[in-house]
């Protein structure tokens, strides 16, 4: 039995891998979807990057098995994060059309201009929370901005990992994946794999993107 720490991106919570959680789980395999703090009910005051992080190091720690860890977009700082910390207790970290960032880096570095003025449009209301885009599930969340520009800070312990993953969705345009897929399929420390599917890879193609994480298990 393999376990699994489901992140999911920006604006969403848990229940964003219920059908992927279901697969998992219906397989033997013990599955903990996080909603991170400020993308629940309780108010977003707060939350930052570290303390996204630290979250998924509390959920690692929970228990003596090593963990799988799973990032979706933003999810992936995260999941970096949380390894860096605790690398002799992460199994595998998997990226679904994620982030990977090394040291110093925070999504507003590594994402593309039109990510960069969808958060500005979305912080006018307050300055603190970015509006979730209109076309997302109804339970998403304002999520909060200092997630989105804090810079993370690694040692490079996150690198011994083991398992290295990309998922890289290939069919939307104006990915800020593309490169960073054909970047690490040439590198012989990450495995790579592609789906014919839009960004949102644990709604679009969760029976295709569970197939991939049990791979791993």
């Amino acid at each position: 039995m393999a376990r699994f720490i489901l992140v999911p991106g920006g604006w969403h919570g848990g229940w964003a891998f219920d059908a992927v959680s279901h697969a998992l789980s219906s397989e033997g395999h013990e599955v903990q979807p996080l909603t991170l703090s400020g993308l629940g009910d309780e108010p977003a005051h707060g939350a930052n990057l570290e303390r996204h992080i630290d979250e998924v190091v509390q959920a690692v720690r929970g228990r003596n098995t090593q963990a799988i860890l799973v990032g979706h977009s933003y999810g992936g700082m995260v999941i970096t994060g949380a390894a860096d910390k605790e690398s002799s207790r992460i199994k595998a970290i998997i990226y679904a059309d994620a982030y990977v960032p090394d040291d110093g880096a925070s999504v507003w570095s590594l994402t593309t201009s039109n990510y960069r003025e969808r958060f500005i449009a979305g912080a006018l209301a307050d300055g603190l929370t970015c509006a979730p885009p209109g076309h997302l599930d109804s339970r998403c969340r304002p999520h909060p901005m200092a997630t989105f520009l804090q810079a993370i800070k690694l040692t490079g312990n996150w690198r011994n990992v083991r398992t290295k993953a990309l998922i890289a969705a290939l069919g939307w345009e104006g990915s800020p994946f593309t490169d960073l897929y054909e970047r690490l399929r040439l590198d012989p420390e990450w495995d790579t794999h592609r789906l014919d599917c839009a960004h949102d890879i644990p709604r679009l193609a969760p029976a295709a993107f569970s197939r991939i994480l049990l791979k791993y298990a």
